[in-house]
C-alpha cells in the first residue's frame, strides 16, 4: 500500500494485528480452512457450555406449621441454592423451619454436571470472534481486489478502443498519402507536359529563326538581330524601343499607399465563389485563407450576413463580421445554421410562390446568409455530436444555394474528411464547385509560398480551368468598409413604370385646361399606398422598409409596383424623393 504521509503509515500499522497479518500471507484455500476450524470450535464450544451446570445446588424444603414439608413454590419451582449462599444464610441466622431436601441428592446437595462450562463459553466466544475478524479481513481484500479488476477490464476496454481508432487513423492517413501522391504525379505530369511544349516550341523558334537568317553573312546576322531587339520586341508600341523601356532614369517612384486589394481584371471567376456552396482547399502557402478572406469581402459587399466559424482565429482577425471560435460556440452555430435551413425549406414547401420569386423574398428581408467554415479538418474531432454534422454536411451540400444559404469550406484537402468526415457524399464532393489554391517552395528560405495561381472546377462538371487568384498586398481582416456592390445593382424599373414616371414629370397626358385637382388625382393602389402610409404615420418612408407589411386584400406587391405608385405620390406633389426608394410626405 502506498501511504500518504509518516503519520499515516504509523496509524495504519498500530491498527494491524500481527494474527492478521500473518492470516493476510495465507493462500485462500488455508484462510477458508482457518475460518472453517475457528467456528467450528465455536460452534462446540457453545454446545458444550449450553448442557448441564456450572456449579453444586442444595435443594431445601420449608416445614408448614402442620409439621409438613413444602419443597417448591407455588409455580413447582424447587427451592434451591448454591453451597455458599447457603453457608452465608446459616450465618446471619437460618430459621428452623429450614431443612435440607433429603430426597433429592445426597441430603439435598446436587453435584455440578459440567463444570467447565464457563471455560466453553469463553471458547465460544473465541471462536466466533475470530471467525468473523478472519471473515471481515478477507471481506476487506475482496473489495480492493473488485476495484483492481474494474479498473483492469476498462483498460483492457480503453486499450482495444486504442487499437481500433489508431487502425482507423493509419488507414485514413494512408489513403491521404495515397491521394496527395496521386495530386503530386498529376502535378508533375502537368509541368512535364507544359515544360515538353516550352521547350517544343523553342525548338521551332530555333528551326524558324535558322530559317530566316539561312544565306545570311555574321554582319547581316547580327544587323538584323540588333533590328529585332529594337523594333519587334513584344509589348513594344510606335516609337519604343526596349533600351528606353528599360531605363531606371525614366520612372516615376508612386508615394501612394498601395490598396490592399490591388487592381485586377482577371479575377471575375471569384463571383462564382459568392453565391454558391463551394471548397476551397490546397496545401499550406496556397493563398486558400487569403482568398477566403477576399471572398467574405465580396459576399458583404453583396448584401449578405456573413457569419464565420474559424477555430485557429480571434475575433480581431474577422473585423466587421460575425465570427466564432469555441467549440461550443461553434457546434451552436451549425445547430442554427440546420435548424433555419430546414424552417426555410419547409415554409418555401408550403407557398405558392416560384423559386425566383422565394429568393427574392429573402433577399428583401434580409435573410441571406453565408456560412463560413474554416479548418473543418478538425470538426469531426472536436465536435462529438456526429450525427448533427452529418446532417449539417448533406444539407449544405443540397439545399443551401436556393434558400440563399450558401456554405463556404476551407480545408487542406478535397476527400470526404474535408467535409467533416461524412460518408455517401462522394459523387456530391466530386461534382461541388471547388478552387484548388496552388503552393511552391521558396527556393531560398525552403518555405511553402502561393504561386498566385489556382484551379478551378466548376459546379457539375470534372474540368479543371487554370485561373489567376486576386492579387492581395495584405492580408484583410476589417470588413466593416463596404460599399453597395456593383454585383448587385438596383433592379430594373419595368416598362409601365417609367411611362408613368414621365407622364408624372412632363403631363403628357394631361389636358391644357386640367384643373390641379384632376392633376394631382392618384390611381386607386396609389391612393391606398397613401392612406397606409398616413395612417401608419410614416414621415420618411422607405420601400424596404414597409414592403413586407404593405398589402391589399391580403396581397403582397413587389418593389417595381410600390414605387411606380410612389412616383404617383411625388408627381401629385404629396411627398418629396430624399434617397433611392425613400420618400418624405409633405404633411400628415
Amino acid at each position: 500500500m502506498n501511504y500518504l504521509s509518516d503519520r499515516h503509515r504509523e496509524l495504519a500499522q498500530s491498527q494491524q494485528s500481527g494474527l492478521m497479518a500473518w492470516f493476510g500471507q495465507l493462500p485462500f484455500d488455508r484462510k477458508a480452512a482457518a475460518i472453517g476450524l475457528s467456528l467450528t470450535l465455536g460452534v462446540t464450544c457453545a454446545g458444550m457450555a449450553w448442557r448441564g451446570t456450572a456449579s453444586d445446588r442444595i435443594y431445601f424444603c420449608i416445614r408448614t406449621p402442620g409439621n409438613g414439608l413444602k419443597c417448591a413454590d407455588d409455580n413447582n419451582r424447587p427451592f434451591r441454592m448454591t453451597p455458599y449462599y447457603w453457608e452465608e444464610w446459616q450465618q446471619r441466622g437460618m430459621p428452623a423451619e429450614v431443612v435440607r431436601d433429603a430426597a433429592t441428592g445426597v441430603n439435598g446437595l446436587v453435584r455440578a454436571s459440567n463444570p467447565s462450562k464457563p471455560f466453553f463459553a469463553t471458547g465460544a466466544f473465541l471462536g466466533f470472534a475470530l471467525a468473523g475478524w478472519m471473515l471481515r479481513h478477507c471481506q476487506h481484500e475482496v473489495k480492493q481486489l473488485a476495484v483492481f479488476e474494474d479498473i483492469a477490464q476498462k483498460r483492457d476496454v480503453l486499450e482495444a478502443s486504442r487499437d481500433v481508432m489508431i487502425a482507423e487513423v493509419e488507414l485514413q492517413a494512408d489513403l491521404e498519402l495515397a491521394a496527395n501522391n496521386r495530386v503530386v504525379e498529376i502535378q508533375q505530369a502537368e509541368i512535364l507536359g507544359e515544360t515538353e511544349l516550352a521547350i517544343a516550341k523553342l525548338e521551332a523558334d530555333d528551326a524558324l529563326f535558322d530559317a530566316q537568317t539561312a544565306g545570311m553573312t555574321p554582319e547581316q546576322k547580327a544587323e538584323y538581330i540588333k533590328f529585332l531587339r529594337d523594333t519587334k520586341t513584344p509589348y513594344l508600341q510606335g516609337t519604343q524601343t526596349l533600351q528606353g523601356t528599360v531605363d531606371p532614369s525614366d520612372k516615376v517612384t508612386a508615394a501612394q499607399e498601395q490598396p490592399a486589394i490591388a487592381p485586377n481584371g482577371n479575377t471575375a471567376w471569384v463571383q462564382n465563389l459568392v453565391k454558391q456552396t463551394a471548397l476551397i482547399w490546397g496545401n499550406q502557402g496556397g493563398g486558400k485563407s487569403w482568398l477566403t478572406r477576399y471572398v467574405v469581402k465580396q459576399k458583404k459587399q453583396a448584401g449578405y450576413r456573413v457569419i464565420v466559424l474559424d477555430p485557429d482565429s480571434n475575433r480581431a482577425e474577422w473585423r466587421g463580421v460575425e465570427s466564432y471560435h469555441s467549440w461550443d460556440e461553434i457546434e451552436q452555430q451549425i445547430r442554427d445554421y440546420v435548424k433555419e435551413l430546414e424552417q426555410r425549406l419547409k415554409t418555401f414547401n408550403n407557398s405558392s410562390m416560384s423559386e425566383e420569386q422565394w429568393r427574392q423574398k429573402l433577399w428583401a428581408s434580409g435573410k441571406a446568409t453565408a456560412l463560413i467554415c474554416e479548418e473543418v479538418t478538425t470538426y469531426g474531432d472536436c465536435i462529438k455530436d456526429a450525427e448533427l454534422l452529418e446532417k449539417f454536411g448533406k444539407l449544405a451540400l443540397t439545399k443551401s444555394r436556393k434558400q440563399e444559404m450558401p456554405l463556404t469550406v476551407v480545408a487542406h484537402n478535397n476527400t470526404q474528411t474535408c467535409l467533416f468526415g461524412i460518408k455517401g457524399l462522394h459523387n456530391l464532393v466530386s461534382k461541388m464547385l471547388q478552387v484548388e489554391c496552388l503552393a511552391e517552395v521558396d527556393p531560398v528560405t525552403l518555405q511553402p509560398k502561393s504561386t498566385g495561381r489556382a484551379k478551378v472546377k466548376l459546379d457539375s462538371s470534372n474540368e479543371w480551368l487554370d485561373v489567376i487568384l486576386p492579387s492581395l498586398t495584405a492580408k484583410i481582416s476589417d470588413f466593416s468598409d463596404t460599399v453597395t456592390p456593383a454585383s448587385n445593382p438596383i433592379p430594373p424599373i419595368d416598362k409601365a413604370t417609367l411611362e408613368r414616371i414621365y407622364e408624372l414629370e412632363f403631363n403628357i397626358c394631361g389636358k391644357a385646361g386640367d384643373t390641379p385637382n384632376e392633376k394631382n388625382k392618384l390611381s386607386p393602389m396609389a391612393q391606398k399606398l397613401y392612406e397606409y402610409l398616413t395612417r401608419t404615420e410614416r414621415i420618411e418612408a422607405d420601400v424596404r422598409d414597409f414592403k413586407g407589411n404593405f398589402k391589399v386584400n391580403g396581397e403582397r406587391f413587389t418593389v417595381e409596383q410600390i414605387k411606380g405608385w410612389m412616383y404617383e405620390i411625388v408627381g401629385a406633389s404629396l411627398a418629396d424623393w430624399i434617397g433611392e426608394g425613400v420618400i418624405k410626405l409633405n404633411q400628415i
